[in-house]
């Protein structure tokens, strides 16, 4: 600090960071960053994480505000370290994850560089962020900071962005950093809550749809004693994953498919839907239609309208609020009747159940899936890329717990997965975490598993390995287009694993996957799996004649 009591600008922005609780900044700094990398070295709150990629660090940002509720944090430079930003904005905006970027820039007050490397950064991210500043002074550093945090957090969490240029980082000011302040969500109105009671009292067979917005410790809580009081079945779509432990009896399945999956039958003979933390950017779970079942829309903000999406009823608030209030208010009717809705859940666990029991090589996806649940412990954390595996394990993967089942139904980019599983691991270490990639979406990021040995995580990353982008290629075989233009090769994954220091396997059969997945799990270090897959039967996930089973249930 100077004799003045000023200090520099860059110091300050760290104090305000410690000051929000920052444990980690994530990224790839430049020269336009030197002056904060240089207050960042003198925290001992904060730690710097260096990644060989933006849009790991990104990734890895928003993966911590999933799990936390608290802003991740990443950094960057200007130009191209700024646009690697992009994907990894985009995907913590539609997640609902809050994390914060902060990139560099030239100086904007004198600059003798023309417009080399320049870019309008902000411009770029304001339509991807909730919220994006350039600092034009160091002054207003505390506010901006405070305000960014602000509404990274806030329903619905996301992405926000801040400018930080080379001459203000190097400013001198006296300002301090804002504390943070205490806000609680708006409780839903009473007379909101009496109605949706009234709807489900009424009705004959309610349904109870959990979506990405429920995804709170809290709201879990009061999901599962709602469900425990009333007897209603409950459903998830992908990312409402493991809100309530799904070995409950009363669980329907998850909609990984947008129609004409058995849960989708079960919604069907629903009257009454509770949609609860409904996010349009999801698949939806059903259809609305004129003259359809009452819709009962639970969430922090009010509906979205579409099309297809125009609740009757909503009961807007905290949402864990709303459903203690809705818990201790109703009455459960003794008229209900949920049969068919089990009874298609019941065919829907046989019809997988014998799907599971295929152990071919190339290993069959829904082996893989019962493989991989077998292997991980109660409280382990699968962490998915984007491929058409994510739909097999949205169906047939058992959460037992909330965020134990990350997956990116909303951006659905690959690339995710590996970046992702890192951050839990780092949060979790005594818990066992696994990535599971196609091998497309692994070789978008793959150079992080230089930073996953850097770092001395326990990680096994599940690689599996068609030799082509998979989902594409059975998309485009279904709409009767040749098989063109989706095929590569692959390098040698155990060689290219044991290169950065990790341990490398290769499957060769289905016991194998087994005995080496259980060693992965019980073995420190990073292990990567080069795991052959057999997607010829990909139908098989639509290969359900509804109006049969219709008929005989």
């Amino acid at each position: 600090m100077a004799a003045d009591g000023k200090q520099k600008a860059s110091d300050l922005f760290i104090q305000c960071l410690e000051e929000e609780g920052c444990e980690y900044i994530f990224g790839v700094p430049g020269e336009e960053n030197l002056d904060f990398l240089d207050s960042l070295s003198r925290s001992d709150k904060i730690k710097l994480i260096l990644t060989r990629h933006e849009q790991g660090a990104g990734f890895m940002a928003a993966t911590y505000g999933r799990h936390t509720g608290k802003t991740g944090v990443c950094i960057a430079t200007l130009g191209p370290g700024a646009t690697n930003f992009v994907t990894a904005a985009a995907y913590a905006q539609l997640g609902g994850m809050p994390m914060m970027m902060i990139t560099g820039q030239k100086p904007i007050k004198k600059s003798k560089q023309g417009r080399f490397q320049i870019l309008d950064v902000v411009a770029m991210m304001d339509p991807i962020t909730k919220y994006t500043h350039q600092l034009a002074a160091g002054d207003n550093i505390p506010s901006r900071v405070r305000e960014a945090y602000r509404l990274a957090e806030e329903e619905k969490p996301g992405a926000v962005h801040l400018e930080l240029p080379e001459d203000i980082a190097d400013e001198h000011t006296d300002a301090q950093p804002i504390p943070r302040s205490l806000a609680r969500r708006p409780s839903a109105e009473p007379k909101a809550v009496r109605q949706a009671v009234e709807a489900v009292e009424k009705a004959k067979a309610p349904v109870l749809v959990i979506g990405a917005g429920a995804n709170r410790k809290m709201t879990g809580r009061m999901l599962l004693q709602f469900v425990e009081k009333t007897g209603i079945p409950f459903l998830t779509t992908q990312m409402g994953k493991g809100v309530i432990d799904e070995r409950h009896p009363l669980f329907l399945g998850c909609a990984a498919l947008s129609a004409g999956d058995f849960v989708h039958r079960a919604v069907e003979d629903a009257d009454c839907i509770i949609n609860v933390g409904h996010d349009v950017i999801e698949k939806p779970p059903f259809f609305m239609k004129p003259g359809g079942p009452c819709v009962i829309h639970v969430s922090t903000k009010t509906a979205e309208v579409d099309p297809v999406y125009f609740p009757q009823i909503e009961v807007i608030g905290d949402i864990a609020n709303a459903i203690w209030q809705m818990k201790e208010d109703i009455s459960p009717n003794r008229s209900w009747n949920f049969d068919h809705m089990l009874a298609y859940r019941k065919a829907e666990v046989e019809h997988t159940d014998g799907l599971a029991n295929d152990a071919r090589f190339p290993i069959f996806p829904p082996h893989l899936v019962q493989q991989v649940r077998e292997a991980m412990p109660h409280d382990g954390i699968i962490c998915l890329d984007n491929g058409v595996y994510k739909i097999w394990f949205a169906r047939g993967y058992t959460a037992y717990l909330p965020n134990t089942v990350l997956l990116d139904n909303a951006l659905a980019t690959m690339g995710a997965g590996l970046p992702s599983a890192m951050m839990s691991a780092m949060l979790y270490p005594d818990r066992n975490v696994m990535a599971i990639c196609g091998d497309g979406g692994f070789m978008m990021n793959d150079q992080e598993m230089e930073t996953a040995v850097r770092l001395g995580l326990n990680l096994t990353v599940l690689i599996l390995r068609d030799d082509s982008y998979g989902m594409i290629r059975w998309k485009q075989a279904n709409m009767g287009f040749k098989d063109w233009g989706l095929t590569y090769g692959n390098p040698d994954f155990v060689v290219f694993a044991e290169s950065f220091g990790a341990q490398g396997h290769r499957i060769e059969s289905s016991d194998h996957l087994r005995e080496t997945l259980a060693h992965c799990r019980d073995t420190p270090g990073v292990h990567l799996i080069d795991c052959p897959v057999d997607y010829a039967e990909n139908d098989q996930i639509l290969n359900i004649d509804i109006k049969k089973l219709s008929a005989e249930l």
